[in-house]
């Protein structure tokens, strides 16, 4: 397919339409609580404490994550305000990196078709496109990872210096975002690929290359050193084995999901609306293992999949870390593409978010009572112009199963642009209005208070980012404001109502 004829211009355009979606509607949903709420409140605390070498969330050390994530939310809080946009910004670049990434390492394998394809692909598939849009530190890691195993593959196939250069950096601004996994994943991957190949001198020249490893720890360990120094043995001991291995191990005493078969579901969703292209990979397996790149694209997958499925602590955008080659492979083999069954997961996509208000109300009935309350008003964010933007979404996709003209890959990544337009606009602004809207009302109504702010019974630290101070988490003595839910305001000390809405209030201790 030519780049420069009509088709090529029609990617063209949608690459373009992809590069942008990372940045639309990033202001239209507020913070969600618990992970965007932690990760931008440490960020206000940095600016509030003047320190921007350690974190701290509530007034107290937070040691969960390194500090490159913050650094960049404070870089463009300072530049465009504390608001959701800015906030978001630094995981909007890091979406729009990987696709970069993708379409370049795609190129240097295949043809601009393929590496056009492999972009919109990676912009638009749903598990990249919610991590792209959220304040956390995930998109930035698995920028990073992608950064990593695309050079790595490229210096294992061409031994060209510059690309294990470019995967040690990369491995160690990934060490700055989130700590070894971005190291040991990458590593594992290319170890069971060269053993699969008994390639062992090129990986023992990989990890010996003293230049390149040096250029890791020039990158990764400046900032654990100095935190270190100022901080004492207790970052160790809380961030590597607490925050670490305590995570993998379940030693940290809490769990966010069980089951070994956890990531099966999880990868069927994350990969909408191209989880359909699994089947033609599936039936071509023993093939696919003879090629390389197919090979190592499985590797990376199996391992990310079979690690964290044995992990006592499972989330699902820790499946995302595998993803970047194996949505490369789906590109290579989208021209193929012939089916109208393809379009299927779209359509049931569509259809369920569809329905995701009647979910959402069946589930209330049995919630706890805080999330009885905050899921009331259902019907006023998932109202008209949702139902009409996931209907016509849905009839659209109804229209490429029927139309015969159009290319089967032109639909599917159309599709996938209608996703993660259909995300920013349309579904996650009426979830988050639904969850959130009363917090971020009363964080801004806090801004403008002279008092000090604490939070009692909840923990919703997007409070303290709109209230732009360090929010405590205890009792409410005499002058302080307390956030709290309207269930335990029996159990409080004298005061007065500031602001209420469904289960949240803000109330003022009289002396």
């Amino acid at each position: 397919m030519s780049a420069n004829g009509p088709i090529g211009r029609a990617n063209g355009l949608l690459l373009v339409a992809a590069g942008l979606s990372f940045f639309a509607g990033l202001g239209a949903t507020p913070l969600i609580d618990l992970d965007e709420g932690a990760f931008t409140a440490a960020t206000v605390e940095m600016f509030v404490r003047g320190d921007f070498l350690s974190t701290y969330l509530n007034g107290e050390p937070r040691y969960d994550k390194p500090i490159l994530t913050y650094w960049l939310q404070a870089l463009f809080a300072w530049l465009f305000g504390f608001n959701e946009f800015a906030l978001r910004l630094p995981s909007a670049f890091a979406g729009l990196t990987w696709t970069v990434l993708a379409y370049r390492f795609a190129r240097r394998l295949y043809d601009v078709e393929t590496a056009v394809a492999a972009a919109l692909i990676t912009a638009t598939t749903l598990g990249t496109s919610l991590i792209t849009r959220l304040a956390i530190a995930d998109a930035l890691l698995d920028t990073c990872i992608a950064a990593a195993v695309f050079s790595q593959y490229l210096w294992l196939r061409s031994g060209r210096s510059r690309d294990l250069y470019l995967a040690w950096a990369a491995m160690g601004l990934g060490f700055l975002v989130k700590g070894p996994v971005a190291v040991a994943l990458p590593l594992a991957a290319l170890f069971l690929h060269c053993a699969s190949q008994s390639r062992w001198r090129d990986f023992m020249t990989y990890v010996t290359r003293w230049r390149a490893v040096l250029l890791f720890l020039a990158i990764a360990l400046p900032w654990y050193v100095a935190v270190t120094w100022v901080k004492g043995p207790e970052f160790i001991e809380s961030f590597f084995f607490r925050h670490n291995v305590g995570r993998f191990s379940g030693s940290m005493g809490r769990y966010h999901a069980s089951g070994l078969f956890y990531y099966l579901p999880v990868a069927l969703l994350a990969t909408l609306p191209y989880t359909a292209l699994f089947a033609p990979l599936a039936a071509r397996l023993r093939s696919l293992w003879q090629d390389d790149f197919a090979r190592y694209a499985l590797i990376l997958f199996t391992l990310v999949f079979v690690l964290f499925s044995l992990s006592a602590n499972k989330l699902p955008h820790y499946l995302l870390y595998g993803v970047s080659a194996l949505l490369v492979l789906f590109a290579r083999h989208l021209r193929a593409a012939r089916s109208t069954w393809l379009l299927l997961p779209p359509l049931l996509l569509f259809i369920g978010l569809l329905f995701i208000p009647e979910a959402l109300d069946a589930a209330r009935q049995g919630a706890n009572p805080y999330y009885q309350t905050m899921l009331v008003d259902l019907d006023l964010h998932f109202g008209l112009a949702y139902r009409v933007s996931l209907i016509c979404a849905a009839l659209a996709v109804v229209v490429f199963m029927i139309e015969r003209k159009l290319a089967m890959s032109t639909k599917l990544l159309v599709t996938g642009l209608m996703t993660a337009y259909g995300l920013s606009f349309v579904f996650l602004p009426a979830l988050g209005n639904v969850l959130q809207q009363p917090i971020k009302e009363a964080g801004l109504i806090g801004r403008d208070i002279n008092a000090p702010l604490v939070m009692h019974g909840i923990n919703t630290p997007s409070f303290g980012v709109y209230a732009g101070k360090v929010v405590q988490r205890r009792l409410p003595q005499a002058g302080e404001v307390a956030l709290t839910q309207t269930d335990r305001l029996a159990e409080l000390p004298p005061h007065q109502l500031l602001f209420r809405s469904k289960n949240i209030a803000l109330i003022m201790i009289t002396p």
